[in-house]
């Protein structure tokens, strides 16, 4: 969908479809808005913020509607976004006012009401025999005073990413196979003119003992990816390190999961195409910054040479691991990846990851679990997160959870004993970090919903778009 922006007024005999959005005090009603939008905004009742009418326009009707806003608040912002959208998505083209905000919220607004609108026409249809797009191909804002293309660009890039990584997540695991999303990331990456460097088997096999022990179970071989982007004014500053976890498709391996909605695991692989999404639309946005993502991926099979509860297996910083449970494969293949980022001397390394189940328990699926070594750093995402109203909630880390991972036959267990699940996997990976600012984020409740609205959600894009932004 195209997107553009006007520093004029929205004229009510604009042709296509006309969007109003104001705020409670519905100023609309006492400026010179179109006449329509005035009545409709003072009908609307208690609680409700969207109204919607059709006018005569020769030989047909115009859409016309209007969203009246309780508050500026970025939840507040989503929800009537959301709600508008789905009116928006049905039109060809929407012209939407949002003159009644000043120069600080009226960039706000704008935001958030084009990722509502890109996302709102978002379809993956690629496996139909029929393709039903959205009708929205255009939008328009306007404002009298204020240029609002910066915000738009910014939501264009968010939209970008969270379809790369929404798409990545919503393909079939006979498609999507860690050769695919090697592949797929190297186009992406290189289509906008940032580095990519993919380590294969050998590779792997040679230096990353936890990761082959996951990978070398399936027929699929497993790739590391490597995104690097140089934006920064000096080119040998540290940089933000992204690390997310690809396994393409988790049976459980020997530990076998349960057949029911097992079809459901290919998206084990979403902290990967979070992390290929973020990292493109920083890259389209030019942010001033470096930036390197980095993406361990294979799948998680059963089979004659898989990884068996009871091995021991050698990670790559040197330290032994007794695999009491081949279905908590995540950390063995992304605490190799966090060995391998110490290479680039990182200001901060984000990994993030469908890691636990413990994770929906305790957070449900609209919270993602935050955890971390460094306090600046989850303050930081914590904060993103409310900006963009991609939840997220700190967990703790104290060391006592360390007695849970003990082992009598290796320095570590992969699994602690029942209870802080979520936590004692994020302790596991805590092993491999303490050479650097070190920040996870567990997905497993986030990043796809099941049943009818069944699919990848694109987050923690937005998250990890806005602490980048942030940081520029």
């Amino acid at each position: 969908m195209e997107f553009s922006t006007k520093v004029e007024k929205l004229q009510p005999q604009q042709t296509g479809a006309l969007l109003y959005v104001c705020s409670d005090a519905c100023p609309c009603a006492q400026s010179g808005s179109n006449e329509t939008a005035k009545a409709l905004c003072a009908s609307l009742e208690e609680g409700q913020v969207f109204a919607e009418a059709k006018l005569p326009a020769g030989e047909g009707f115009q859409s016309l509607a209007v969203v009246r806003l309780k508050d500026e608040e970025r939840a507040t912002l989503d929800k009537a976004a959301a709600e508008a959208a789905a009116w928006a998505q049905k039109q060809h083209e929407v012209h939407v006012d949002v003159g009644a905000f000043d120069e600080v919220e009226a960039p706000r607004v704008a935001e958030a009401f084009a990722v509502a609108l890109g996302m709102a026409v978002y379809r993956f249809d690629r496996y139909k025999k029929e393709a039903k797009p959205a009708k929205l191909e255009k939008t328009v804002f306007y404002h009298g005073s204020e240029d609002l293309s910066g915000a738009v660009a910014v939501a264009e890039a968010q939209v970008y990413g969270m379809r790369i990584a929404k798409d990545l997540g919503n393909a079939a695991p006979n498609e999507c196979t860690p050769e695919f999303l090697a592949a797929t990331a190297k186009q992406e990456a290189t289509k906008l003119g940032a580095g990519v460097k993919i380590r294969k088997k050998d590779f792997i096999k040679e230096h990353m003992g936890a990761f082959w022990a996951v990978a070398k179970g399936s027929r699929q071989k497993p790739y590391l990816i490597e995104l690097s982007y140089h934006g920064a004014a000096d080119k040998d500053e540290a940089p933000v390190v992204l690390v997310g976890k690809g396994i393409t498709f988790d049976s459980g391996g020997i530990s076998l999961k349960p057949g029911l909605n097992m079809d459901e695991m290919k998206f084990d692989m979403c902290g990967a195409a979070s992390v290929i999404g973020t990292f493109c639309a920083a890259v389209k946005l030019k942010l001033p910054i470096n930036l390197v993502a980095v993406v361990p991926t294979c799948e998680n099979m059963p089979s004659g040479g898989a990884n068996k509860p009871g091995d021991v297996v050698k990670t790559m910083k040197g330290l032994t691991v007794e695999v009491l449970n081949t279905d908590a494969e995540g950390r063995l293949i992304l605490c190799d990846a966090l060995t391998y980022v110490e290479r680039f001397k990182p200001r901060a390394v984000i990994d993030v990851a469908t890691l636990t189940g413990a994770c929906i328990v305790a957070l449900g699926h609209d919270v993602s679990g935050l955890m971390g070594n460094n306090q600046e750093l989850v303050d930081s995402l914590l904060a993103a997160s409310l900006e963009v109203n991609d939840k997220a909630w700190q967990l703790p880390l104290f060391d006592t959870y360390k007695e849970q991972l003990k082992s009598p036959f290796a320095d570590l267990a992969n699994i602690g004993s029942p209870g802080a699940g979520t936590i004692t996997a994020a302790t596991f990976l805590s092993y491999f970090t303490e050479d650097y600012p070190w920040a996870h984020l567990d997905i497993a409740g986030t990043a796809w919903k099941s049943g009818k609205e069944k699919g990848a959600t694109g987050r923690p894009v937005p998250l990890l778009l806005n602490y980048l932004q942030n940081l520029a």
